[in-house]
């Protein structure tokens, strides 16, 4: 064990061990061989000593993460795109060793990043960042502390306010085809179905593209995994339980047969179609939250405990961001 072997199938194979680690591996020649034992065994006598950062780059994090963090996250398969985007960005340091990666180098290829993208996607581009820095700490023990830490994150953008007026709904809902009485046949059509739920229940789109009909009951519809990891159950008012109905006879196995980006692609020809703008389809998510929101607590009514259970808000204030209502809508009430 240490020398390349060579085997009958005329490739050379390796192993070594360097305190509890085995590590093994075949290369075509004896150069390649004895190169990469050369170069492993200094990362891993490295990483024993707690000096991974010195020979880990910051690519090296970023493509571990990729590989075998970021798949068991929910959001895995945009992290994966985001970190890919990183890895091709000019302003972004991967060739640089962790240990001497400083936060001047993240400091300029956040400024670059805001020249051309929205203070938004830069905070989450940064959150994605901080998430493998921080792997590399507490998990890897390539680095002692994150050179994030010392970076300043930009202002957060203002919430989105807005609400879909009748009309808009109207004009959106027509050109999808969306005829309540009649089961979505194309792919459009249920895409009018699924913004009308979106607007009856609150539900994010993905929770209602990826609804199964095990998950649908008579009066509600259970979401196993939602966007901050729980479970949870919606309840469906008896106009949205019969809009899930008709879906029964299209397909017996899922919901709705579009996938979040075919949903994402048909809604947004759809509206420019209906010469419609200014507003997303998780804009109907505001747009239910406000509409349920105005009868909070009236009697008969969901009291605000139960408000933000049905929309799944750990913080109340959240209600604060999706509950939209016009100057005028305050105004009659005054």
């Amino acid at each position: 064990m240490g020398k390349p072997v060579k085997r009958a199938n005329g490739v050379w194979g390796v192993q070594f061990k360097v305190g509890d680690v085995r590590e093994s591996a075949t290369f075509a020649t004896r150069r390649e061989a004895d190169e990469w034992q050369a170069r492993r065994k200094l990362e891993l006598k490295a990483i024993a000593n707690q000096r991974g950062g010195e020979v880990k780059t910051l690519g090296d994090a970023l493509n571990k993460f990729r590989e075998e963090v970021s798949p068991m996250h929910k959001s895995g398969r945009w992290e994966a795109i985001c970190i890919s985007h990183m890895l091709r960005h000019p302003d972004l340091p991967c060739a640089q060793p962790l240990a001497r990666l400083l936060p001047d180098h993240l400091i300029r290829w956040r400024d670059a990043r805001l020249k051309s993208v929205s203070a938004g996607a830069v905070l989450r581009e940064m959150s994605v960042l901080g998430s493998v820095l921080s792997h590399a700490v507490k998990e890897w023990r390539w680095i002692a502390r994150s050179q994030l830490a010392d970076v300043r994150r930009p202002p957060e953008p203002k919430h989105r306010e807005r609400v879909i007026s009748r009309a808009e709904i109207k004009a959106m809902l027509r050109q999808l085809g969306y005829h309540p009485g009649k089961p979505p046949l194309t792919l459009t059509a249920q895409v009018g179905y699924a913004f009308m739920l979106a607007l009856r229940t609150g539900m994010r789109a993905s929770e209602i593209t990826g609804l199964t009909w095990d998950r649908v009951h008579p009066k509600w519809v259970t979401l196993p995994v939602t966007k901050n990891g729980d479970a949870r159950d919606v309840p469906l008012s008896r106009k949205s339980a019969r809009l899930i109905e008709k879906l029964r006879s299209v397909d017996e196995r899922v919901v709705f047969l579009v996938n979040s980006g075919t949903r994402d692609a048909l809604f947004r020809k759809a509206r420019q179609q209906a010469g419609q703008g200014g507003f997303t389809f998780h804009d109907a998510r505001h747009t239910a939250a406000t509409r349920i929101g105005a009868t909070v607590g009236q009697p008969g009514k969901l009291s605000f405990p139960e408000f933000c259970r049905v929309f799944g808000w750990r913080d109340p204030r959240h209600a604060l961001v999706y509950v939209n209502p016009s100057a005028q809508a305050l105004a009659d009430k005054l």
